[in-house]
């Protein structure tokens, strides 16, 4: 049933959405040089990984000074992509990662594997799910990079208090999980969006 869900409102927001899709690759085009997606290998369902699908909202190869965004004095970020992840549209393109199967609309947001080998054993049970475009934790931390800029060490931030929190919030929706719970984290994040 969450696999026909997921599927129908994919290919409903990826049909009605496509002009914005359109206006955002002409807008990232002009901004910077680089291509129009980014692809990250994530660590999904049973522990395997994947591409995950972004808007590109950094500088080309900014990846290699780190993994962690932290907030607005991070200059690997381009003038499009501070709006871009502002209002969550460098995600839009997961809606394809959906489509494949490898993410659901709601679920645990995946991690890179160098973050997912520090999980214990009771923080694995997120990889039980397919990961999902948002979560509890996405509406919980939607300030992240705001907080990560404040901190005086992002890293030791992150890994010691934002993800352990993180993943109790993606345990408790593996717990609860249902259409119907789906549907609420879809209407928070929304309004979280739009707020």
């Amino acid at each position: 049933m969450k696999r026909i869900f997921d599927l129908l409102i994919s290919f409903f927001f990826m049909l009605t959405l496509s002009p914005l899709f359109i206006a955002i690759a002409v807008i990232i085009s002009i901004d910077s040089k680089g291509g129009i997606l980014f692809r990250q290998v994530r660590v999904g369902l049973n522990n395997k990984d994947f591409k995950i699908l972004k808007f590109r909202t950094m500088h080309t190869d900014s990846e290699r000074i780190g993994l962690l965004t932290v907030g607005g004095r991070d200059p690997r970020v381009t003038k499009a992509g501070y709006v871009l992840r502002k209002f969550k549209l460098d995600e839009l393109p997961q809606f394809c990662n959906v489509l494949s199967g490898d993410m659901s609309i709601v679920g645990p947001r995946p991690e890179v594997r160098r973050y997912v080998n520090l999980y214990n054993k009771e923080q694995q049970k997120v990889l039980s799910v397919r990961p999902g475009i948002t979560d509890y934790a996405s509406i919980e931390y939607s300030d992240e990079n705001e907080l990560l800029a404040k901190a005086t060490d992002p890293e030791k931030t992150y890994t010691e208090e934002i993800m352990p929190s993180k993943l109790n919030l993606n345990l408790k929706y593996i717990k609860d999980q249902s259409i119907a719970v789906d549907f609420k984290i879809m209407w928070q994040t929304a309004l979280k969006i739009i707020g």
